[in-house]
């Protein structure tokens, strides 16, 4: 090396040789010595001034022409090899080369440009590296003078100094002036120029940037040199002659524009921080280049330009930072963006760019030159103009073809879609450039923010960054957000346009690319209206051209009229295209209601709708608001495409229900699995959505689902479904926190329920059902057992759907609750309340399929649930099964819902000490948060403990039901009720019983008699159906009847049975008065069937006969019954139903000793218990005596015509009278004489009461058979219980005797006179016969038979007189006299007796009667008490033996003469018992009985006898013993006074001169008939007369000779002369008789005696 280094030293005349060698011009020479040189150069051993040399050297060679290739060679290893060269020599080399560039020969220019282009880089290399090497040495640097002295570059090093003066030079000469530096230069172009300038500019940066000075030629030179050249290309129009203008134009020259815009490239790309303004004006001229009226090659270079911007992304944020976000500055990153759109459809709308479609439509003429089959080239179709798309440039680089053609000089012919194809792709290139880059910024962000997050988790969850780093933050969003809003309009101008003309698959594929990545940054970025803008276009991309959907249109005009002229250029949003040469891929049903008839899909579409489905699918987080927009276009799309709704909300292919069906290509098929699989996992992948996000979705679903709704109202047409079954798809993936979403999800399907179309009310319900068992089913965590309030929010919307009308919805409510109860039943918990809401919220106007669902699920929680619901909940189930009892529309439903109430009633008794304390729990906590409120507790029967309440609103329930308008339930429920009460009610506190007794039985009884009084008497044809009615059925008031019936029973049993509980209530007399009152008024209600019933009821409670046993209740405990211990307790086997122990043992002391304080045995019967008892039981015959007054009163007014309103029953007045008997002997003590006149009132009444003759087949035996009704013997048997009771009573009971009396005789007045009832007109029963009555002829009344009753009665009378008639008051009383009186009637009628039997007991009972009375009357005579009987007896007497009537004409003569001895013992009884005791007897009533006797003697005889009977017809025995006791009395020696045989003699007299007239008529009369015979009467008189006479004979002969007086003889003896007369007559009886009376007058024949014989000699 040492040689080498004192080589250099030595250099210059080391080469000195060679260069004269170069100056001999002889070329080898030449050749070798610059070869040498070189050899030199390369060894570096060549100095400062040896290199100038040689430099001047090869100046002169290059002068002269020589070598000249191996010059440029020689200068290029001089500069590269060392730094030797500096100043005016290097510029001298410099200038050579560039003198050499512009030889004639065409090798040496290219090869001395490429050398100077060397040279160049390596001035800049050198400056390069001599900054290097001064790195670490820091400089004072001078003050920077002035910008007046372009050379002022003495602060420069060398190398740097070369490099400023290089370039300052390369300037100057550019600009056509004279070069400072470059000594020497005769010619230069400006394209080589721009061409060293561009490649400076772009290799060495850094030095423009670190050296001011050089910073200052950048500004000073370089640009306004730029702007300078460029004002040709800005001036230029095309089109615009030079004639018209006033000085000619240059005309932009292609080689300088395109260097030019290099340039621009490289100075914004580089040196834009140190240009801010210069950048401006270039990017303005670069917008301005694109105009439609450059030419095309100019606009091809520029679009090349704005390509290698866009790639940019950061410089354009640049841009945007300092121009567009600026004040009072340009707007160039916008306009750069409009630009290239309005470039975009500038190429579509000018017409001499592309070629007419027609022309160069594929396979058209010019298409050859494309290479390849034309049919599948990628382009761009719009309105007739087609723009083929060509490859331009890879992805992401801005290839250019024209700023790349440095060597032509005239403009290129532009291949046709080269600037549609560069313009594209810079389009694309800038939305992914700015996407890209912000979205990994923002990455960057969240990053930072998780890690700060993660050191300091305790801080509030959004850790904020450092003061610093937020504001930084804060600036670059602001940043991001004027970028995207700058962009935006242009982009979706120019991306709409390019996807509507798009007839490629890919490119389709990027522009859909590009506008989905611009929705969700500006999504991400919270810029609303431009992500909807984005999503709006894919949207409408997506539908058929034209397509009406409101949310779109509405949403592009606001677009429209935001900021769509720009800056002067006008960016128009060009309306889709319709005719576009696109594959039709399906044809389908449109969803709006415009356009009818079918719409067109395309492939685009489908490929727009794959791109929409995307978006949501990634970026459903940003979509916010627009979600609306999203799922309305695929709600359409899915609707075009015919897919329909699915289990579980899934779309999946269906057919279109009407109209001309969806017709779908193959294409399109195999894509449809894809789509609707994609729309699942698009709401899938809700669930990765925060919580804003997915309110959004939600929202946007809702009014979606609103608007699908507003369209199906009215039409029968199809409605969307879309919308709800998403809504359902939603809500099932994201269970997990279902609370967030719930109300707003829940709440609007439940109006999808309302919609009147049940096609979406079906599918409303079908969501909402679904979710909710979802929810239920769904494993929360906490668990819902632990949740009860999202429990309770998941079951509230089954709750609602119960106020929708639809019966089709609430049947699928229904459908799930039973499902929820089959699968979730033992876990509802809280949510019973609710459940059984559901079940119980029945109306009657819904269908029976309804409420038998409805009815399913109830009988399914009875069966089974009942023990795990809380308690709380059983009175619901009560409730809700009552409900299921009053609906109407299903009796069947009805009688089971009561079974039901049983067997809850039978669980409540089982569970009864559990229920108990869980409600007693309950209980304490509400009481307490009734205080804390200061409230009352509100329950129903409050002050009752929990326990009853809930047996309370049982019976409550039941009670209703008792009412109900069914009969069938009200039967049921009543016996329900009161087999549960009678069952179960020992479980109930004994205040309880109290409200039992007040509020439900009595309250029950009232409503049943409110009802049955009021029920309609209408006939009910048939019972639905083909039921026939029975006709004690067939009205409303007879079924009524039957449950005022049961009621009443049921009442009374609970009274008879549980006496001695209900005694223990205060107010129990009280309790006995009402149901009293209640008896007493179903007894007069005019229903024989309930009157009946309230008898026996009454009877019942009067414990008559057995009480009605509640099963077959052992007779134990029945006797334990009546001591008033509750029969359930005795044998809970027997009577609680289906065979279940109710009561275990141990507990049943405890509970009676809890009812009955201890006391098993009977109540004492103490003093007041009798008193209370004494009370009960005169109230109970008020009762009966009300209801006996009432229902025996005959009915007033009318005449006969009239049909009374009501007659009471035979068994009802039956029953009536036999309650007397027992409650007699309850109240004997204070029976008084006016309570014994009214029972007779009543008796007598209950006894006038006559039947319907339909009735009386039935009750009236034939009318031959003497019986008594039950009726009558009941009155009888009343009767006898009173008398029997009197008879055994204290004397002051004795009292009632004439009473008893005086009531059996009314009765006895009945045989010959029946009572009447008011003013009816009854027939008499042999008469009216039932089958006789016609048809439709009112019943006729029959009056009964009373002939038996008044005979029983009768005879009843005779054998308590028997008995009594020496008791004082019937002494008194003159029962006798009455007695007589009363027989009267049927003696005095005899024959015309209704009965024939009458008459002859009147007889045989006056003739007993007389036996016993007439001693008591002897007895006292004195006292006077007997006075009035004479009279009456001889009346009575008088009556009989000489009746009115006659004998009827059929009786027999055995008959008759039986008779006449009744009328002989008559006669006997006066002569033994009457006649002897004259002396104690009235004188008048002896002397009737005389006349009487006188009378009977000769009674004449009617004339109705034939001849034959005579003799016996005219009752010649009688007549004989009248005769015989009227002479034994006439004559008797036992005549007690003269005046008593006075009254004998007067009788005999008169009888004698009787006989004496009769006779003598008789003979007159037989005279004067001559032949004629006498009339029949007389011939009969005067043989009886004959008759008389004869016997009066036998009787004077009898007598003693001194009781007869001397004038009767005389009288007899003048007889004589008159018989005699009568011998003369014709007739043989008189005949016969005459001889028989003339016979014994031989006695009188004897010689006449002396005088003196007779006291008178």
């Amino acid at each position: 090396m040492p040689d080498l280094m004192s080589l250099k030293e030595n250099s210059s005349e080391v080469v000195q040789p060679f260069l004269m060698g170069c100056g001999t011009k002889e070329p080898k020479i030449t050749q070798l010595c610059l070869a040498a040189v070189q050899r030199l150069m390369t060894h570096e051993v060549v100095s400062e001034a040896a290199a100038g040399n040689v430099i001047n050297m090869l100046w002169q060679l290059m002068e002269n022409g020589l070598e000249e290739l191996k010059l440029l060679q020689t200068v290029l290893v001089l500069l590269t090899t060392n730094t030797v060269v500096h100043d005016e020599i290097l510029s001298k080399a410099i200038v050579l080369c560039f003198r050499l560039h512009f030889t004639k020969d065409n090798i040496t220019n290219n090869t001395a440009a490429a050398t100077v282009r060397q040279v160049v880089t390596v001035v800049f290399e050198r400056m390069v590296a001599e900054d290097e090497r001064f790195k670490g040495i820091v400089e004072q640097p001078t003050p920077v003078q002035g910008n007046t002295n372009r050379r002022s570059v003495s602060t420069l090093r060398p190398s740097a100094k070369d490099a400023y003066m290089l370039f300052q030079d390369l300037c100057q000469l550019v600009n056509a002036d004279a070069p400072y530096w470059l000594v020497g230069m005769t010619e230069m172009t400006r394209t080589f120029g721009l061409e060293l300038l561009e490649s400076v500019l772009n290799d060495f940066p850094g030095v423009f940037l670190q050296h001011q000075e050089f910073s200052f030629l950048l500004k000073e030179r370089v640009c306004p040199l730029v702007i300078k050249l460029f004002s040709p290309n800005i001036k230029f129009r095309q089109g615009s002659s030079g004639a018209a203008s006033p000085a000619p134009v240059e005309k932009p020259y292609f080689p300088i524009c395109m260097r030019l815009l290099r340039v621009v490239s490289v100075l914004i790309k580089h040196f834009y921080s140190l240009l801010v303004t210069e950048c401006e004006i270039f990017l303005s001229l670069l917008v301005k280049f694109l105009d439609g009226e450059k030419p095309q090659w100019l606009r091809a270079v520029a679009v090349e330009s704005v390509h290698r911007l866009c790639v940019q992304p950061h410089l354009l944020r640049s841009f945007c930072q300092s121009y567009d976000m600026k004040q009072h500055s340009t707007k160039v990153f916008r306009d750069i963006v409009n630009a290239l759109g309005s470039f975009i459809q500038s190429l579509f709308i000018v017409p001499n760019t592309g070629n007419p479609a027609a022309t160069n439509a594929p396979g058209g003429p010019g298409a050859g030159g494309q290479g390849g089959s034309l049919t599948t080239q990628a382009a761009f179709e719009y309105r007739g103009t087609w723009i083929p798309l060509m490859t331009v440039s890879v992805q992401g680089s801005a290839k250019a073809t024209y700023l790349e053609m440095l060597d032509k000089v005239e403009p290129p012919s532009i291949p046709e879609g080269y600037a549609m194809s560069v313009a594209f792709s810079a389009l694309l290139d800038l939305v992914r450039g700015i996407t890209s880059m912000i979205e990994r910024e923002l990455a960057k962000e969240e990053e930072e923010v998780a890690v700060r997050r993660e050191a300091n988790p305790d801080q509030n969850a959004q850790a904020e960054p450092g003061e610093e780093g937020g504001r930084r933050m804060r600036e670059a969003h602001l940043v991001w957000e004027e970028m995207v809003s700058a962009c935006w309009c242009g982009l979706l101008a120019a991306l709409s346009l390019l996807l509507d003309a798009s007839t490629d698959e890919t490119a389709t594929e990027s522009i859909l690319k590009a506008e989905l990545t611009m929705a969700s940054l500006c999504g991400r970025l919270g810029l609303v209206t431009p992500r909807d803008a984005f999503i709006t276009a894919i949207c409408k991309a997506s539908l058929p051209p034209h397509y009406a959907l409101t949310v779109l249109s509405s949403n592009a005009t606001n677009l429209n009229n935001k900021a769509y002229s720009i800056q002067g250029q006008s960016v128009q949003i060009i309306s889709p295209s319709s005719e576009s040469h696109q594959q039709v891929v399906a044809v389908g049903q449109p969803l709006t209601v415009q356009p009818q008839g079918t719409v067109v899909l395309t492939a685009k579409n489908i490929q727009c709708m794959r791109t929409l489905l995307n978006l949501a699918h990634c970026h459903g987080a940003v979509l916010g608001t627009s979600w609306q927009l999203v799922l309305a276009t695929l709600q359409h799309l899915v609707w075009i495409l015919g897919l329909k709704p699915g289990v579980g909300g899934a779309l999946k292919p269906g057919r279109a229900v009407e109209g001309p069906s969806t017709v779908l290509t193959t294409a399109v098929m195999t894509d449809l699995p894809f789509i609707s699989n994609i729309l699942s996992r698009l709401f899938e992948s809700s669930q990765y959505l925060d919580d804003v996000s997915l309110h959004h979705l939600i929202n946007a679903l809702c009014s979606l689902s609103l608007e699908a709704m507003e369209m199906a109202y009215g039409t029968n047409k199809e409605p969307s479904l879309f919308a709800v079954a998403k809504l359902l798809e939603t809500g099932l993936v994201n269970m997990d926190r279902i609370e967030i979403l719930w109300r707003p999800l829940t709440g609007h399907l439940l109006e999808v329920c309302q919609h009147p179309n049940a096609r979406m009310r079906e599918w409303g319900a079908e969501a909402v059902t679904s979710l909710i068992k979802a929810g239920l089913a769904y494993k929360h965590n906490p668990p819902l057992a632990q949740n009860q309030r999202l429990q309770l929010l998941l079951l509230n919307p089954l709750k609602e759907l119960s106020n929708v009308l639809h019966a089709d919805i609430r049947q699928k409510q229904l459908e799930s609750v039973l499902q929820i109860l089959q699968s979730q039943g033992d876990s509802l918990g809280p949510g019973w309340p609710l459940v059984l809401g559901v079940i119980g919220a029945i109306r009657n106007d819904q269908g029976e399929s309804l409420i038998r669902t409805a009815f399913q699920c109830l009988q399914l929680v009875v069966t089974d649930f009942l023990p795990t619901m809380p308690c709380m909940c059983l009175q619901i189930v009560v409730d809700v099964a009552g409900s299921f009892g009053l609906q109407n529309q299903e009796l069947n439903i009805s009688l089971t819902s009561i079974g039901l109430l049983w067997n809850i009633s039978d669980y409540f008794f089982q569970r009864g000490e559990a229920i108990t304390q869980d409600l007693e729990r309950e209980e304490a906590a509400l009481q307490k948060q009734a205080q804390e409120k200061g409230e009352p507790l509100n329950r129903p029967f409050h002050p009752a403990p929990p326990f009853d309440c809930l047996w309370l609103c049982l019976y409550a329930k039941l009670g209703q039901l008792c009412v109900d308008p069914r009969p069938a339930v009200r039967k049921s429920a009543g016996q329900t009720m009161f087999s549960t009460i009678a069952a179960h009610g020992t479980l109930l506190q004994q205040s309880t019983w109290h409200i039992v007794v007040w509020k439900v039985l009595f309250h029950l009884l009232d409503c049943v008699r409110k009802s049955s009084t009021t029920a309609d008497k209408e006939k009910i044809e048939s019972g639905g159906g083909n039921i026939l009615i029975h006709h004690s059925r067939d009205t409303a008031e007879k079924q009524w009847a039957e449950t005022w019936v049961l009621t009443l029973a049921g009442v009374a049993r609970i009274f008879n049975t549980r006496r001695y509980l209900l005694q223990q209530l205060g107010d129990f007399f009280k309790a006995w008065e009402v149901l009293l009152d209640h008896i007493q008024s179903a007894a007069l209600s005019k229903n024989n069937e309930v009157s009946l019933a309230a008898l026996k009821s009454f009877q019942e409670i009067l414990q008559i006969g057995t009480p009605v046993k509640d099963s077959a209740m052992p007779t134990e405990a029945l006797a334990l019954a009546v001591m008033g211990v509750p029969p359930v307790l005795i044998d809970p086997l027997s009577v609680s139903g289906p065979g279940r122990h109710l009561l275990r043992s141990d507990s049943m002391l405890e509970r009676l000793t809890r009812y009955n304080g201890a006391e098993l045995q009977a109540p004492p019967q103490g003093e007041e218990s009798a008193l209370e008892d004494a009370a009960l039981w005169w109230s109970a015959w008020n009762t009966w005596y009300r209801t006996g007054t009432e229902s025996t009163r005959p009915p007033s007014g009318g005449t006969g015509t009239d049909r009374p309103s009501f007659v009471p029953s035979q068994p009802f007045l039956t029953a009536l009278v036999q309650i007397v008997p027992a409650l007699y002997q309850h109240i004997e003590t204070g029976f008084s004489m006016e309570d014994l006149r009214k029972l007779g009132v009543i008796l007598h009444g209950a006894v006038s009461i006559p039947i319907s003759s339909d009735a009386s087949p039935f009750i009236l035996p034939s009318y031959t058979e003497a019986v008594l009704t039950s009726l009558q013997e009941a009155v009888l048997t009343a009767l006898d219980v009173l008398q029997k009771a009197i008879c055994v009573g204290p004397e002051s009971l004795q009292v009632m005797y004439p009473a008893i009396f005086e009531q059996l005789l009314l009765f006895v007045e009945f045989s010959c006179k029946p009572p009447q009832y008011g003013k009816l007109e009854t027939k008499h029963v042999a008469n009216a016969k039932y089958n006789q009555i016609q048809l439709f002829a009112p019943a006729e009344w029959v009056a009964l038979n009373y002939v038996p009753f008044a005979e029983r009665s009768l005879e009843v009378v005779v054998d308590q007189y028997h008995k009594t008639a020496c008791h004082k008051a019937v002494i008194n009383e003159k029962v006798l006299q009455n007695i007589i009186k009363t027989l009267r009637m049927p003696l005095g009628l005899k024959y015309a007796c209704p009965s024939e039997s009458t008459w002859k007991l009147a007889v045989s009972s006056l003739l007993k009667v007389l036996s016993i009375g007439l001693p008591v009357a002897r007895q006292h005579a004195s006292s006077g008490m007997f006075e009035t009987m004479w009279p009456e007896l001889a009346n009575a007497f008088e009556d009989f033996l000489f009746t009115k009537s006659t004998p009827p004409d059929n009786v027999s003569i055995q008959e008759f003469q039986k008779n006449e001895a009744i009328d002989v013992e008559v006669v006997q009884l006066i002569s033994t018992e009457i006649l002897p005791f004259a002396n104690f007897i009235p004188k008048d009533f002896v002397g009737q009985i005389m006349t009487m006797l006188n009378k009977g003697s000769i009674h004449s005889q009617s004339s109705s006898f034939t001849e034959a009977e005579i003799d016996v017809r005219m009752r010649e025995e009688f007549s004989k013993v009248c005769f015989e006791t009227l002479l034994q009395f006439s004559f008797s020696n036992k005549v007690s006074t003269p005046q008593e045989g006075y009254i004998s003699r007067m009788a005999l007299s008169v009888l004698l001169k009787r006989s004496q007239d009769v006779l003598r008529r008789y003979v007159d009369d037989e005279r004067l008939s001559g032949r004629c015979p006498l009339p029949r009467q007389q011939v009969t008189e005067i043989i009886f007369v004959l008759k008389a006479i004869s016997t009066l004979m036998d009787s004077l002969k009898k007598t003693q000779p001194e009781n007869v007086d001397g004038t009767t003889w005389a009288q007899v003896i003048a007889l004589y002369p008159t018989l005699v007369e009568c011998i003369t007559c014709s007739s043989s009886e008189v005949s016969s008789a005459l001889k028989e009376a003339l016979g014994p007058f031989k006695d009188f024949m004897q010689p006449p005696v002396s005088r003196v014989q007779n006291g008178e000699s």
